[in-house]
């Protein structure tokens, strides 16, 4: 259930040296990981498309939270991992599991059935004891009826449809969507997505829509194949009405 991939700048090109140069130095960077925890329990399970977007919207919540900004008290690590390969890792809890989670600082965000708990980046390799125990893999859910369609003015994160993705490796690329989405709006865009509460749809697109999306020019996020999926895979196109008029 973890994704190291960087997502790239939203108007980057492949054959932009700049951009090569931002990569490279990212990677070289010390690396950082934003946490994030979905709650599964045995009796009662999230569906997996509300995990999907209630884990895009904690995403989201934290980047515009007043303690990831300025001087806020998480500004410091949360400027570190942007500034580094933005790797998400999504861990499943319950019961005691869940609880402890939920004692560290972080922030929970809530959708019709799921609970996910977003954490300031730690160093790779010095996650809290109570985080670093919960476990990876080896939980899929699923959607108890299709979901609705979405609205045409509602901001939609489209997963391809030709890829095949754990619950977990899905909520984080539904995180690196948001991401690039909020990326690319500009300020009072992004403040008026905040205030509505963040409201956002996950769905997977249909084959020729999906064809469509990849050559929009909107952020599409890309995947280095460290877990499930082949490197360079194109997972998700953020695509939000903001972005879509400009």
């Amino acid at each position: 259930m973890s994704s190291d991939r960087t997502p790239a700048a939203p108007t980057a090109s492949s054959q932009d040296g700049s951009a090569g140069a931002e990569r490279s130095a990212r990677e070289a960077a010390p690396q950082f990981v934003l946490p994030l925890v979905v709650r599964i329990e045995r009796a009662a399970p999230p569906g997996r498309t509300d995990a999907l977007e209630t884990a895009a919207r904690a995403v989201l919540v934290i980047l515009g939270d007043e303690r990831s900004l300025g001087a806020g008290e998480w500004a410091r690590a949360m400027r570190d991992w942007q500034d580094a390969r933005i790797r998400k890792v999504v861990r499943r809890a319950r019961g005691a599991e869940w609880r402890r989670a939920a004692a560290l600082p972080g922030i929970t965000v809530t959708g019709e059935t799921a609970e996910v708990r977003v954490f300031p980046p730690v160093p790779l390799d010095g996650w809290p004891k109570d985080l670093a125990r919960l476990q990876v893999s080896g939980t899929d859910l699923d959607d108890p009826e299709p979901p609705a369609e979405a609205g045409p003015e509602d901001p939609v994160l489209w997963l391809n449809p030709d890829l095949e993705m754990s619950a977990g490796k899905a909520m984080a690329q539904a995180g690196h969507g948001a991401q690039l989405a909020w990326w690319a709006l500009p300020d009072e865009e992004r403040a008026s997505w905040r205030d509505a509460g963040f409201p956002l749809a996950v769905r997977t697109a249909a084959p020729g829509r999906w064809r469509g999306l990849i050559g929009s020019g909107l952020p599409l996020v890309t995947d280095a194949g460290f877990t499930e999926i082949a490197p360079g895979s194109c997972t998700v196109v953020a695509d939000h009405p903001a972005l879509r008029r400009a």
